[in-house]
Parts: structure tokens; sequence; C-alpha cells
């Protein structure tokens, strides 16, 4: 700070003096930081449009007025269509956009033309297809300008890239990549791990979350910054604290070496003026129940907004969303940098929001809610050694943007068949409002782990402090079962397949036998599609959604096999019953037996009232909901004279100074432009496959375009294509 002093002076002086201190202060301040209007929201360099994660851009070439004349500018086809489609969100630096395609290949284009520059596939020359997904890339470019990098995360490597050429920058890690399973304190042969979502860079850091297995065994989500030139890691952030680290007395015994989890999958935001990095959290592996070391406390930072000094990785603040997670509420996307008008004053704040729908709106600087939050009471565990935490946070407002607890007359009304098919499905099963714990009995979760906020998060005006949120409004259901582990060396391989199967797999694929799950492929009838090495392979890499299972042996590997080729639709099993008691056991764990199964009525729709998926639009000034809208419909239905429902939506939105939301997202493969402040819908268009990812918008040369990933897949059913669209108004 600049310092004046005045000495021997007489009153003018001290005019003077102040006068000019005063002009000083106001100078310093306004060089020190910027008001957020000030921004510069032209460009798309970086994730979701900005390192705020706010999605806005001041363009206005496409407006209100004229946005029903979008037309094609260009399509990019990467030719390598696949399930899950590419959820990348392309960033556009100096007239080139970078994206990621299904394959998780890295395809550099002309933004103006979507002709191809440049490809990196980091697969080339391997048999096996990449795993998981990926949501983009990040961009660091040197002081001087010469040295310019992007950085791509595929399965468990971090690549960097020359940012005009494509080729690996081979100074950096082990020649261009580093293991992203080291440097966690654990035997990285033995962890899973990998980044959906691209880091942020700050200065010469680039701070990264990962993506972690969700059973027994995960690696821990430790968050890290790497050195931008070597690959080096320079600090690094335990989310599972060790002996002496803050937090350590929130989880049970030996926690600190057992449990995985707590990780950033979902992407981070920096507050580059103070240096701050915002990372949000996943839950404490494995979802759904934690007994035995991992049975007790409140599990800090699983569930939790951090703010970590950007340069140390120290924690400044944090703020736990859900205590002791027992529902899979992973923190789900970036929060957003905001600023609110708070009682006649303006506060720089950030917006989180949640899986079970809520929002959470913190001071950026101390972590204070900005609007109360109440702790409610919630219902016990029943499972043993489980200490459920007693309250849960929940504000009051904003209010929810989904039903938060719902009863029978929350159940759908599209036909009296449907009404009354989902009120005996609400009655067989367990439901105590959204803080339900699973048990035994099948549980609604409502709202689900695939409610609420998706990873396409939220977009921010900093013009009106309005957000946008697109939400699903639906349940899921689930129940548990004990699990006795037999001894590896004395009982049948078929029995201890179903074991290792049910506690390693049955959380997302369900039990032949029981109810099928909604989301994830059954493993009924596997044998007749995947021979027994095509199913060990899957268990040692992972594919698709699946992560790999380095921790289970080749003993346990073929047990599973033998399970999988034995059992019959019903669930049984070959074995003679008498064989089946085991007598002999290790320890015992619980399991999944009915997985992600939504609930839905006996056509296939919800079996709650529509609408299932909307877009909501939030005066954070008031913290008041200015308007909620369905986001998708299902034709057919419009056709039987039902309103638009909305649908299943996973994708984020744009938001733009011409007044406009532009959204993908929705299951009926739609892209579409909102008025932002009616949520009337202006404009759409029929994708060849579903935009489950974000759109950009930029200018080049006077023309403004808005690009999005059309590629699908991310839904079982959903069709997969190869195609990245962008539009533009007709030239002149």
């Amino acid at each position: 700070m600049n310092k004046i002093y005045c000495v021997g002076f007489d009153k003018s002086c001290i005019s003077i003096c102040i006068g000019i201190s005063f002009l000083l202060l106001t100078l310093s301040a306004c060089q020190e930081k910027k008001p957020e209007a000030d921004k510069d929201y032209r460009e798309w360099k970086v994730f979701k449009g900005d390192k705020g994660s706010t999605g806005y851009s001041e363009l206005d070439q496409i407006n209100k007025e004229n946005v029903d004349r979008l037309e094609v500018a260009w399509t990019y086809h990467s030719g390598d269509a696949r399930k899950p489609g590419s959820q990348t969100s392309p960033i556009i630096v100096d007239g080139v956009m970078y994206l990621t395609t299904p394959g998780i290949k890295v395809a550099a284009l002309d933004a103006a033309t979507g002709e191809e520059i440049w490809v990196f596939d980091p697969f080339k020359g391997e048999d096996e297809e990449p795993v998981a997904v990926n949501r983009g890339v990040a961009y660091w470019e040197g002081k001087q300008g010469n040295d310019r990098r992007i950085f791509l995360t595929a399965d468990d490597k971090l690549y960097a890239l020359d940012a005009q050429s494509g080729s690996l920058m081979t100074g950096f890690g082990d020649q261009g990549t580093v293991d992203l399973r080291k440097g966690l304190g654990r035997d990285p042969g033995l962890l899973s791990v990998r980044a959906t979502s691209p880091g942020v860079v700050h200065n010469d850091l680039l701070i990264m979350g990962s993506s972690t297995s969700e059973g027994e065994g995960a690696a821990p989500g430790h968050i890290r910054a790497y050195n931008v030139k070597t690959g080096a890691i320079e600090w690094t952030f335990r989310t599972i604290p060790s002996p002496g680290d803050f937090g350590h007395d929130s989880w049970g015994p030996n926690a600190w070496q057992l449990a995985g989890g707590a990780n950033n999958w979902a992407g981070m935001s920096l507050d580059e003026e103070r240096e701050i990095v915002y990372v949000p959290t996943g839950s404490a592996a494995p979802d759904f129940y934690t007994p035995g070391t991992r049975g007790e406390g409140k599990h800090l930072f699983g569930n939790t907004l951090l703010a970590l000094d950007a340069n140390t990785g120290e924690r400044i603040w944090h703020y736990q969303i859900v205590h002791h997670d027992l529902w899979d509420y992973d923190l789900p996307a970036a929060p957003s940098l905001v600023t609110v008008e708070k009682d006649g004053r303006k506060v720089d704040a950030i917006a989180q929001v949640t899986k079970h729908g809520l929002l959470f709106v913190l001071d950026r600087e101390t972590g204070e809610p900005l609007f109360p939050v109440k702790e409610r009471p919630v219902p016990e565990s029943g499972i043993e050694g489980e200490e459920a935490w007693p309250t849960q946070p929940v504000p009051v407002k904003p209010e929810p943007l989904t039903r938060f607890q719902i009863t029978e007359d929350d159940l759908t009304n599209i036909s009296p068949e449907a009404r009354e098919y989902a009120r005996k499905r609400f009655r067989e099963m367990r439901y105590e409002g959204p803080f339900t714990p699973l048990g035994v009995r099948e549980t609604l979760v409502y709202p689900g782990s695939r409610g609420g906020a998706e990873w396409g998060g939220a977009s921010f005006d900093p013009q009106s402090n309005m957000l946008y949120v697109n939400v699903n409004d639906f349940g899921t259901s689930f129940s548990l079962s004990k699990v006795e582990e037999p001894s590896m060396d004395t009982e049948n391989p078929i029995i201890r397949g179903r074991s290792i199967y049910r506690v390693n797999c049955s959380t997302c694929h369900g039990t032949p036998g029981g109810q099928q799950p909604t989301e994830f492929p059954s493993m009924t009838n596997v044998d007749e599609r995947l021979s027994e090495s095509d199913i060990i392979e899957i268990i040692e890499t992972g594919q698709g959604f699946m992560p790999s299972f380095p921790q289970l042996s080749e003993k346990q590997k073929e047990a599973i096999v033998a399970y999988l080729s034995d059992v019959d639709e019903d669930g049984s099993i070959s074995v003679p019953e008498e064989e089946t008691v085991e007598t002999e056991t290790s320890s015992y764990s619980y399991a999944i037996d009915i997985a992600y199964k939504q609930f839905m009525d006996e056509e296939g729709y919800y079996a709650t009232k529509p609408p299932w998926g909307t877009l909501n639009a939030i005066d954070l000034d008031s913290g008041e909901l200015v308007w909620k809208v369905p986001l998708g419909e299902y034709e057919e239905l419009t056709e039987r004279g039902i309103p638009a429902t909305g649908t299943s939506n996973l994708g984020g939105s744009v938001v733009t100074a011409g007044g406009l939301v532009f959204i993908g997202a929705t299951h009926d493969e739609k892209f579409r432009a909102f008025d932002k402040d009616s949520g009337e819908i202006l404009w759409e268009y029929d994708l060849p496959a579903a935009g489950d990812a974000f759109p950009a918008t930029y200018e080049i040369e006077g023309r403004q375009y808005v690009v999005i990933p059309a590629t699908g897949g991310s839904r079982v059913g959903t069709r997969s294509s190869d195609a990245f669209i962008a539009f533009a108004l007709p030239e002149e």
C-alpha cells in the first residue's frame, strides 16, 4: 500500500496530504481489483469460459431478436463415436479451438471453419479403448508467449502438448506424461486414478483433482499442483487428513490409510486476484455405507467446498455441505464466482450447486453463508458400525431447486394407471426424506444421486446477478445386504466370486436375480456377451464410466468370472446348497442389492409429477427463484396432450449479454436458446445425438459462433455421434 507522511505541517498541508493519500489509495484499489463487471468475457480460453466458472459471455451479436436465424456454420466429425460420448467444453485461443473427442483424442481446429489442424491420440497403437470420459483441456502460456501448452488427462496419465503442433513436451514428467497414481502416499499399482475434468492453471501451476473408484480400496482424492514445465508435484492437499492434519479426528481410526474418495472430479474455480482456488469434493468411498474404521465422524474433507491458497495448497477455509455422506451426494460441479448485492453493499461470493437440489451461496473470503443455513435432524443408520451424522445443513434461501421432500401427492399424474403403479412402489420402499440412510429394505433416495444439479453446474450473468441452473427432479432406489467374505483358500470359487462381486461390482451393476439397474449394464447373462478374457480385461483396465480394479488379485478376478459364468437369471448358482454355507469367514462387508434404480412408472417414465428436468433462474441478490421452466420433452407424451415434462439432462449452459441462455443436455437431443429474462424458448435445433456437454461461444473476425459437442451416449439407450457443431448468423 502507498503511504504519505507529512512532517512539520499546518492544516492546509493536512488537507493536501489527506487528498493525495485518498487519491493514491483509490488508484491502488482500482489497479489491485477490477470490478467483476469490467472483466473481459469475450474470450473462451478456459473450461466453462473463465477461471471463475461463470459460463458467461459479453458477446451480443447473437441476441433475442435474431437468434431464430441461427444456422450451422460448420460441423466437425472426429471419426471416433463411442459410448460415452464427449462431454468436453471446447476452449478457443487465438482463433484455434481445442477439444476432446469421444475417443479422448485432442483435436485442434480452425475455430472459424472447423478445419482440423492437428490431432493427438494418447491411445495410438494400443488395442484397448479409452476409459471413462473427458470434459476438456487446460491451456497455459508462458510470459513471453513462446511456450504454449495444452494439458490433457486420459486414463491415469496427464499429458503436456505443444499447442501449436500437438506434439508431446518431452521435458514434462516422463517424456511428456505424468502418472496420476503416483504421489498419493499409497502403492500406485493398486490404485485406479483418473481425471475427467481439466485442472485449473495458476501462474506456473496446474492444480488437479481426480476421479477414483467408489468401492473398497479406492484411492484418496488428494488435490495436487503440478509444475507446468516439469510435471513435478509442487504441493498436495490431503482431503483425507493424516495424523496431525486439521480434520484428522473427523474420521474413524486408520481411515487415513484405508479410506478413499473425497476427491474433486467435477472441476474447480480460481479467484486470480485473491489467489484462492475453490475445490468441491465428493463422498468418501465406498458410497452409501462406511462401517468399520470409516463408520464414524463427519469425514472432512468429503462433500466439502475447500478454499485453498493456490500457491501453497494451504487451507484458508472449508464448508462441508454433506456430513458423512451415505447417499453419493458428491459436489457435482465447479462453483461459480459471483458478486452480489447484500445489505446495500457488493459482496464477492461463490455459488455451489448440489446433487440434492440445494444452492449454497458463501462469502468468497470467509466461507460464511450469505443466507441462513440450518442444521436439520436426519434419520439414523441401521447398518452395524455406521454412525450417521445426526444433522445436515439446508439453506433457508435459495429454496431447493428440486422437490426436497415428497409425499404421495407428488407422484405422477400423467395417467391414472401410472399414478397407481407409482403409489404401490412408493409404499413398498423406505423413505423418510432426502437423507434416508440405505438399509436392507429398498430405500428411495430423493432427489437421488442422479437428481438435482450434475456436472453441468451453473452459469452466472454478472450484469443482473442471475444464476442459471439445470437440474433433474427424480429419485433413485437402492438396498444393501450383509456379505460374509469367505476364506480365499477353502471356499468354492463360485461362492468366493459371488461375495467379491457383490462387494465390488453390484453397486453399479446390480446382482443377477435381483432388480436390475437402469443406468448401468446388467451382468445377468454377461457370459453370453463377453468371453472370460474380456471380463478379466475390463476388470483390469476399466471401460466407459467403470474404473479399473487393480487391487483385486488374479484369484479374485477368476472367482468373479466363475460366478458370472455360472449364475442363472434368477440368481441361483450350481453349487449344492450345503456347500454354500460359509463356515470360515475373515470379515464381513455390505453390498448393494438394488443399484441406481430410477423411480419409474410401468411405462418407463419417472414416477413423480413432471417436470422431471428444469432450467432455473435465481436472483442471487435476494435468493429468490425468478423462473423455472421444463427442460426437454418426450414428444410421445406431448402428442398425448401432456404438457412438456422436461427430461433427464446432463451438460451445462452458457449465458450471454445478448439476453440468451444456450443449453443442450436433454434426452430429446435438442440444442436450445432461452430468453434469460423469462425462460421462453426462442430457438431449438435437432442434434444428431444429445449435447451432453458444455456449449462455448466466441468471436472470430467480427462473427459470433456458438459450438456444442453433439456426441451423446452418456445415458443407457441413447445414440452416439462424433459431431461437433458450430452455429452462427448468416453472413451478410
